[in-house]
C-alpha cells in the first residue's frame, strides 16, 4: 500500500525524474520558464503542498551538490579573456549589489520590523547576497561571455563573499557581545592560503591525471572530486562552498575546453540531475500557505520582497549608468543578481536558530526567496532572449556580407595513439559557430591485416573524439597509391581548407625530419598545412610561441592561419606569444584586432634568426612552439628556414610542436 510522503528510495527517484523529464513539456506550454517551473514543482510535491514526497537525505545532498554545480558551471564556462575583460567592473558591480541591500536593509529592517541594530544586519546580509539561480537559462541561450552575464557572476562572488563576512561577524557579536577584528583578519590570512594552494595545486593535478587517462569518464569523476574538495576546504576556513566550487571552476577553465567530451559530460550530468534537483528541493522549502495565517507574516514578506528587488534593481541601474550598458544588459545584469537560494537560506536558519529572527520573519524571508527567484527566472529569460535575436541577427548580417570564410577540415588518421589528440586540435582550431564536418581520413596503401586493423582503430577513435564534441565528422578509409596523393584527393573532393597531420617519427639516420611524404604533400598541393606534434593532452597546453617568417603578411593564407592560431588560444585558456619581425608585427596586431579574437596574446620582436634561438629558450615541456614556415619560392622563404627542420630536430625531440605551411596561390 502506498502512504504519503513516499518513502520507498526507488519510488521517489522515479517521480523526481519524472518531474524534470514532463515538467518541461507543461512549463513550455503554459509559458513558465523552466527553472519557475521546476520551483513550483517542488513546491506542489514538498511537505508544503500534497505532501507527495519529504525533503529526505537525497534532496539535501543532490541540491547541495546542485548548488555547487552551478557555481562552478558559471566559472568553466567563462571565456578567461572576458574574465580578464571586465574584472573591474564585476568587482564594481559586487560592491554596489552589496552595499546598496546592506544600506537598506539596516535602516530598514531597524524601523520597519523594530528589531535591534544586530539582526537589522543580519537581514541586511540577506538582501545583499545572492545566487545564481537562474545561471543556466543563459548557459542554455550561449551567452556566459556576454559582458553583462561576465560582470554579474563576478559581482555575484564580491557580493556573497562579504555577506557572509558580515553575516559571521554578526554570529560572533551577537554570541560575545562585541566585534572582534581578529576573527575578519584570520580569514582574510586563511583565504590567502587556500586561493594560493587551490591555485598551484589543482592545475599541477589536473595536468598529470589527464596525461595518465583520457578516458572521458574518469576526467569528470576527477574534475567533480576536486569541486567538492575545493568546497569543503572553504567550508573549513570558515567559507560558503559555492565560494570554493566557484574558485575551483576558475582554476580549471583553461583545461576544459569549450569544445570537448569533458565539457560535454559537465553539463549533461549538471542539467540532467543536479540543477533540477537542486531547484525542486528549493520549492520543497517554500511554504506559501503561511502568507495567509495573519498580516504579520504577509507584511514582513512583502516589505523583504520589494526591498531585496528594489536594492537589487539599484544595483543593476547604478552598474549601467558607471559602466555605460545598455538597458538589456541591466535587465540581466538584475535577473542574475536577484535570485536568492543557498547563503540567503543559510543566514535565515541561522537567524531563526540563534533566536535573532522570530518566526513572522523567517517566514517572510522564506516567501521572499520564493519571489525572488520567480522574478530573477522571468528577468534573465526575457534579457536573454533579446540579447541572443540581437547576436543572431548581426551574425546573420556578417554571412550576407561575406565576412567569414569557416574551416573545412581534413585530418589525416593512421594511429590510435595520436588520432584523438589530432581531432582535438583541429576541432579547437575551428570558429565556434563553424558547422561544417571534419573529415578523418585513414590511407592504406598495401593490404596488410595489421595495419589496415589498426587504422581502422585510429578512424573509429577520431570519429568518437568529434561525437563528444558535438562535431559532425566524416571517417573515409581510402586505398591510394600513397599518403600524399591520397590528402590530395580527398581534400579536393571534400573542398578541404586545411590539411592536419601528424608529425612522423623519424625511422633511420638519414631519414629527414617531415620525411618523405609530406615533402611530397607540399609539392602536390597549396593548401594550408599543419603538421602537429603533441606529448601531453591539448586543453593542458600552457602557452603558444609561435614563430613567424620575415614578409609573412604577403602570404594568401596569412589571415587563415592567425585565425587557427587565435581560435585554438581562446579554446584552450592559452597565451600567444609571437616572435615576429617589425612590420609583420604590425600586420598581426591589425589582424588580430580586426578579428576580435578573445586570446590573450604579446610579441617578441625578431631582427635575425639567431634571436628566435634565444627566444626558443624560454620554450618548456608544457608549452607549444609553432613554426610558421613556407614553401620554396613563396614570398616569406628565406634561407633561414632550411635550418629549423635541423634545428627543431637537436633541441625539440621532447616538446610540443606544430609547423603550419601557409595557403598560397
Amino acid at each position: 500500500m502506498i502512504t504519503f510522503p513516499i518513502q520507498q528510495p526507488v519510488a521517489i527517484f522515479f517521480l523526481v525524474l519524472l518531474i524534470i523529464l514532463l515538467g518541461p513539456l507543461l512549463f513550455r506550454r503554459l509559458k513558465i520558464p523552466q527553472i519557475v517551473g521546476l520551483i513550483l514543482a517542488g513546491m506542489a510535491v514538498g511537505p508544503y503542498g500534497f505532501n507527495l514526497l519529504e525533503r529526505d537525505a537525497s534532496f539535501k545532498i543532490f541540491g547541495e551538490v546542485g548548488i555547487l554545480y552551478i557555481m562552478f558551471l558559471a566559472a568553466v564556462e567563462i571565456d578567461m579573456f572576458h574574465l580578464r575583460q571586465y574584472m573591474k567592473k564585476g568587482i564594481i558591480f559586487g560592491l554596489l549589489s552589496f552595499l546598496l541591500p546592506m544600506g537598506v536593509g539596516i535602516f530598514g529592517s531597524r524601523y520597519a520590523f523594530g528589531v535591534d541594530w544586530t539582526t537589522s544586519v543580519l537581514i541586511a546580509s540577506m538582501y545583499a547576497s545572492h545566487t545564481l539561480v537562474s545561471y543556466p537559462i543563459v548557459s542554455k541561450f550561449g551567452l556566459s561571455n556576454q559582458r553583462a552575464a561576465v560582470v554579474a557572476v563576478c559581482g555575484t562572488i564580491v557580493a556573497v563573499l562579504l555577506a557572509l563576512i558580515a553575516l559571521a561577524q554578526v554570529v560572533t557579536v551577537h554570541l560575545s557581545g562585541s566585534f572582534e577584528w581578529w576573527n575578519v583578519i584570520k580569514l582574510f590570512i586563511l583565504m590567502a592560503i587556500y586561493a594560493a594552494v587551490v591555485g598551484y595545486s589543482f592545475p599541477w593535478l589536473t595536468r598529470r591525471f589527464f596525461k595518465a587517462n583520457n578516458e572521458s569518464v574518469a576526467q569528470f569523476i576527477f574534475i567533480l572530486a576536486l569541486v567538492l574538495l575545493a568546497s569543503l576546504l572553504a567550508k573549513l576556513i570558515g567559507l560558503e562552498g559555492i565560494l570554493g566550487a566557484f574558485y575551483a571552476g576558475l582554476i580549471l577553465n583553461k583545461m576544459i575546453p569549450e569544445r570537448s567530451g569533458l565539457m560535454r559530460n559537465i553539463r549533461f550530468v549538471g542539467n540532467a540531475i543536479f540543477i533540477p534537483y537542486f531547484l525542486i528541493g528549493v520549492g520543497m522549502l517554500i511554504n506559501v500557505g503561511i502568507i495567509f495565517k495573519g498580516w504579520g507574516v504577509a507584511w514582513v514578506a512583502l516589505n523583504m520582497t520589494v526591498v531585496a528587488l528594489a536594492a537589487k534593481w539599484l544595483a543593476a541601474y547604478g552598474s549601467q549608468k558607471i559602466f555605460g550598458f545598455g538597458a538589456v544588459d541591466r535587465q540581466l545584469i538584475f535577473g542574475l543578481s536577484s535570485g536568492k537560494a543557498a547563503a540567503t537560506i543559510a543566514a535565515t536558519m541561522i537567524g531563526y536558530d540563534y533566536g535573532m529572527l522570530n518566526e513572522d520573519i523567517m517566514n517572510g524571508a522564506v516567501v521572499m526567496i520564493l519571489f525572488c527567484c520567480l522574478v530573477a527566472s522571468v528577468g534573465t529569460e526575457r534579457a536573454a532572449k533579446k540579447i541572443r535575436m540581437a547576436i543572431t541577427s548581426e551574425d546573420l548580417s556578417h554571412e550576407e556580407l561575406g565576412k567569414k570564410e569557416y574551416a573545412r577540415q581534413l585530418v589525416a588518421i593512421s594511429n590510435p595513439l595520436t588520432a584523438a589528440a589530432l581531432m582535438k586540435m583541429a576541432i579547437y582550431m575551428r570558429a565556434t559557430d563553424n558547422t561544417h564536418s571534419i573529415t578523418a581520413l585513414f590511407v592504406r596503401t598495401n593490404e596488410d591485416p595489421s595495419w589496415k586493423a589498426e587504422g581502422r582503430s585510429a578512424l573509429r577513435e577520431a570519429v568518437q573524439t568529434g561525437e563528444n564534441a558535438d562535431m559532425r565528422v566524416k571517417g573515409v578509409e581510402r586505398f591510394d597509391i600513397n599518403v600524399a596523393a591520397a590528402l590530395n584527393n580527398v581534400g579536393r573532393e571534400e573542398n578541404s581548407t586545411d590539411i592536419i597531420i601528424g608529425l612522423h617519427r623519424r625511422s633511420n639516420i638519414v631519414d629527414s625530419f617531415y620525411g618523405t611524404m609530406i615533402e611530397q604533400l607540399l609539392r602536390s598541393t597549396n593548401k594550408m598545412i599543419f603538421i602537429a606534434r603533441c606529448f601531453i593532452p591539448v586543453n593542458t597546453i600552457n602557452r603558444i610561441f609561435i614563430v613567424v617568417p620575415e614578409n609573412a603578411e604577403f602570404e594568401t593564407g596569412f589571415q587563415l592561419w592567425v585565425m587557427r592560431l587565435a581560435n585554438l588560444g581562446a579554446q584552450i585558456g592559452s597565451r600567444l606569444i609571437i616572435m615576429a619581425y617589425p612590420k609583420t608585427i604590425d600586420y598581426l596586431r591589425a589582424t588580430l584586432k580586426e578579428g576580435g579574437y578573445e586570446v590573450r596574446y604579446e610579441f617578441r620582436m625578431m631582427n635575425t634568426f639567431d634571436d628566435f634561438i634565444l627566444l626558443s629558450g624560454e620554450v618548456n615541456d608544457e608549452d607549444l612552439l609553432v613554426i610558421v614556415a613556407a614553401r620554396k619560392g613563396s614570398l616569406s622563404y628565406s634561407s633561414d628556414l632550411e635550418h629549423i627542420p635541423g634545428y627543431l630536430g637537436r633541441n625539440f625531440k621532447r616538446h610540443n610542436l606544430m609547423v603550419v605551411y601557409p595557403k598560397q596561390f
